[in-house]
C-alpha cells in the first residue's frame, strides 16, 4: 500500500450555519482534500446538500473537492456537480444502468473518477472498472448518515482491491468513509487504505482541535 495517507474531513460533521468558516478551517489545519457528501433522500435516506453550496465553496479554498454522489440515477447531475466545483466525482454501480457509460461521463467533464462500494455491495460490481476509475471508496457504513459505527467486516474487501490494484500496478486510491476514528483508522490503512474520510472524529475530538485530529489520523 501507499505510506502516503491522505486525510480527506467530511463537511457532513461541521456546522451548517458557519459553512465556508469550516472549510476555510481545514484547508489551514492541513486537509488533503474536503470530503462533500451529496444524498438525495432517494438512493439514500437523507437529503444534504447540492451544486449550489459546493459553487459557494469552491472560491474559499483550492483544496480538492471530494464529492461523493449518493443520487440516483446519478447521470442527470454530473454536469451540475461538476461545473460547481468537484474535483473527483464518485458514484455508486447501482445508482446507474451503464457503469462505463457513467465513468465516461465524468471523465469527459475532465473529472476524476471514483466508484464507491457499500457495505454489503461486492466486489464484483466494481472488478471490470477498476482500472478506469481514479478512486474506489469503501463505505464502512450504511451511507445515509454521519456518526454510525464503523463495520470492520469490510477491511476483507478492501484488502481484496489492494491486492488487485498493486498486481496490476495502478495508480488507483482507496478511500474508506464511515465511523472512523483514531483505532480503527490504523486498520484500514493496514488493509490498504490511502485516503481515510473523517467527520465526527476531526470536527469533535480534542475539542475540535482540527490540526491535531488530522494529524492523529494521519501518523496513526
Amino acid at each position: 500500500m501507499s505510506s502516503i495517507i491522505k486525510i480527506s474531513p467530511s463537511i457532513l460533521s461541521a456546522d451548517f450555519s458557519k459553512l465556508g468558516e469550516e472549510v476555510i478551517a481545514l484547508e489551514k489545519a492541513g486537509a488533503d482534500y474536503i470530503h462533500i457528501d451529496v444524498m438525495d433522500g432517494h438512493f439514500v435516506p437523507n437529503l444534504t446538500i447540492g451544486p449550489e453550496v459546493i459553487k459557494k465553496l469552491r472560491p474559499l479554498t483550492k483544496k480538492i473537492f471530494d464529492v461523493h454522489l449518493m443520487i440516483s440515477p446519478v447521470d442527470n447531475f454530473i454536469k451540475d456537480f461538476s461545473e460547481a466545483g468537484a474535483d473527483i466525482i464518485t458514484f455508486h454501480p447501482e445508482a446507474t444502468s451503464n457503469t462505463l457509460n457513467t465513468i465516461n461521463l465524468i471523465k469527459n467533464e475532465k473529472k476524476k473518477v471514483g466508484i464507491s462500494l457499500k457495505p454489503k455491495s461486492k466486489i464484483e460490481l466494481i472488478k471490470d472498472y477498476i482500472e478506469h476509475v481514479d478512486l474506489i471508496l469503501i463505505m464502512s457504513v450504511e451511507p445515509g448518515f454521519g456518526g454510525q459505527k464503523f463495520m470492520p467486516e469490510v477491511l476483507e474487501k478492501t484488502k481484496l482491491i489492494r491486492e488487485i490494484i498493486n498486481k496490476k500496478k495502478l495508480k488507483t486510491e482507496i478511500e474508506i468513509d464511515g465511523g472512523i476514528n483514531f483505532e480503527n483508522c490504523k486498520q484500514a490503512k493496514e488493509a490498504g487504505v490511502n485516503v481515510v474520510v473523517s467527520g465526527s472524529t476531526i470536527f469533535k475530538e480534542n475539542q475540535g482541535n482540527l490540526k491535531k485530529n488530522i494529524e492523529i489520523l494521519r501518523t496513526s
